[in-house]
């Protein structure tokens, strides 16, 4: 299968030059003109898709070349572009940046690589005028198989300014798509760990996103950008496919369940075997593929809301392909869990945010609790693991877990290699995955009994915690990887 889907990657220097703002805007502007936008960001960050969501009306998607692996880099593209006019990409930090000490892995110089996309460079030039044709000459050549295609200069003070920007960048031969001019009304506020999130600001974050729409309609030629999206190179293969890859990653045996929180953990691994591929760890692809699961109507809950915004597309997807009716819930507002609930999934989020909210909801913390005690799987990922500790920052949260959190100064930032301990509801033992950390936030202690991962990278330590049906941990992991994780959760929740 040929995607010839027209695209762009918006790339910068360095990070803060404006790519989300460039990015944001152009899919806002563009979806005003009757396109129909795929909105897509390189790396890990939850927080810039959920403005592209807003900009387009359409999932925001990551493409991760760590998380998923190389391979799945462009099926994943194609998956989200399926039905799309254009596609817009939002690179990470520089063009050239990626995991540290990996080369160029998981930058976005690989992933345009990967789509055979041509790169728009944004440069932020409020504090250089000749300057920038030194620098933007170097990221055109530096590596021969990245196309950069076009210049959108930033934060340019005046006429003057832009006509030495642009007389200096004559010599580049890389054609200015864009000026433009600083505007505070687009600036986004920052907390923490980067941009409040879209479901936090409502109506303020829709004005953001019309003001960067509306700049870039004003100070870029979207004829031209349009016109080299069209440019890429055509993609060969098949685009991700949820229910495809359940079948090619089926699940191993489940441990037995055991009720309430006795220590979970299977045997090692079998001596001198190799670990599992850490993207397709539950074994080959069957020669004959059995029939789809039909959904059966088994709930699994789904934290959202303001204070967990951080979800990949595909973990419902997967689940649902699994045969889950995922429903989702807000820990903020609503006082139970979905009816039927079988098993839980917390994401990511901001509960060091909202902890007082959280903490007055005392009947859905009991019903959290009541489910984890039962045996039921339950899945947390950074806010959910907080959201499941005794307390956070002094006030009461689930107690699903004998831990307690806190803020800290300390960020703590990163990709992780890891292992799985023991058998859990998402793995075996032995199963290899990659994650990726993001938080600033302490828990105490940090891993259980029976902890979740063996992490390898950057430093060897345990974290996390599995007991009984729970699986809690800092770890971020892109099921999309291990497809038969979903599988194997929802399995779990027909025999708990």
């Amino acid at each position: 299968m040929v995607s010839s889907v027209p695209r762009l990657v918006i790339a910068a220097p360095s990070s803060g030059s404006g790519k989300t703002t460039v990015a944001t805007g152009l899919m806002a502007a563009l979806s005003a003109r009757g396109f129909a936008v795929s909105p897509h960001k390189v790396g890990p960050d939850y927080i810039d898709p959920g403005y592209h969501a807003l900009a387009t009306g359409r999932v925001g998607r990551n493409l991760d070349a760590y998380l998923c692996g190389a391979e799945l880099v462009a099926p994943l593209f194609a998956h989200g572009a399926r039905g799309c006019d254009i596609a817009v990409v939002e690179g990470v930090m520089g063009l050239f940046d990626g995991a540290a000490g990996e080369g160029e892995l998981a930058s976005t110089a690989q992933v345009a690589k990967l789509l055979r996309a041509p790169v728009v460079l944004v440069v932020d030039a409020s504090a250089q005028a000749r300057s920038v044709a030194a620098l933007v000459h170097g990221f055109v050549s530096w590596d021969p198989e990245v196309r950069v295609g076009g210049v959108i200069l930033n934060k340019v003070a005046s006429d003057r300014h832009e006509g030495l920007l642009r007389e200096a960048l004559d010599s580049v031969g890389v054609p200015v798509m864009g000026v433009l001019r600083r505007a505070a009304q687009v600036e986004t506020p920052s907390r923490h760990l980067g941009l409040v999130p879209v479901a936090e600001r409502g109506a303020v974050a829709v004005e953001a996103v019309s003001a960067m729409a509306a700049q870039v309609a004003g100070g870029c030629d979207l004829s031209a950008l349009v016109a080299l999206a069209r440019s890429a190179g055509a993609l060969h293969g098949a685009g991700w496919d949820a229910g495809e890859a359940l079948v090619s990653s089926p699940p191993p045996p489940l441990p037995s369940p055991t009720l309430g929180f006795a220590r979970a953990g299977g045997p090692p691994s079998t001596p001198g075997a190799l670990p599992p591929d850490p993207h397709r760890p539950f074994g080959p692809r069957p020669r004959t593929p059995p029939e789809g699961v039909p959904p059966d109507g088994l709930v699994v809950a789904l934290a959202g809301g303001p204070a967990f915004t951080f979800s990949y597309a595909e973990h419902g997807e997967l689940l649902t392909a699994a045969g889950a009716e995922v429903v989702t819930f807000d820990p903020l507002r609503d006082e139970e869990l979905p009816e039927g609930t079988a098993g839980l999934v917390i994401g990511g989020g901001f509960p060091e945010v909202y902890a007082s909210e959280l903490s007055a909801n005392e009947s859905l913390r009991k019903a959290v609790a009541e489910l984890a005690l039962s045996g039921a799987p339950v899945a947390a990922e950074c806010a959910g693991l907080l959201y499941l500790c005794r307390e956070l920052d002094g006030m009461p949260m689930c107690g699903v877990l004998d831990a307690s959190a806190r803020m800290s100064e300390r960020l703590t930032l990163g990709y992780r290699d890891a292992v799985a301990v023991g058998d859990s509801v998402l793995a075996p033992a032995g199963t290899r995955m990659r994650g990726h950390e993001f938080h600033r936030t302490v828990v105490e202690p940090g891993a259980g009994g029976s902890p979740a991962w063996g992490l390898r990278t950057p430093e060897r330590r345990v974290e996390g915690f599995v007991e009984g049906g729970v699986h809690a941990s800092y770890l971020h992991t892109h099921w999309a990887s291990a497809p038969g994780v979903a599988r194997r959760f929802v399995e779990r929740c027909r025999t708990s």
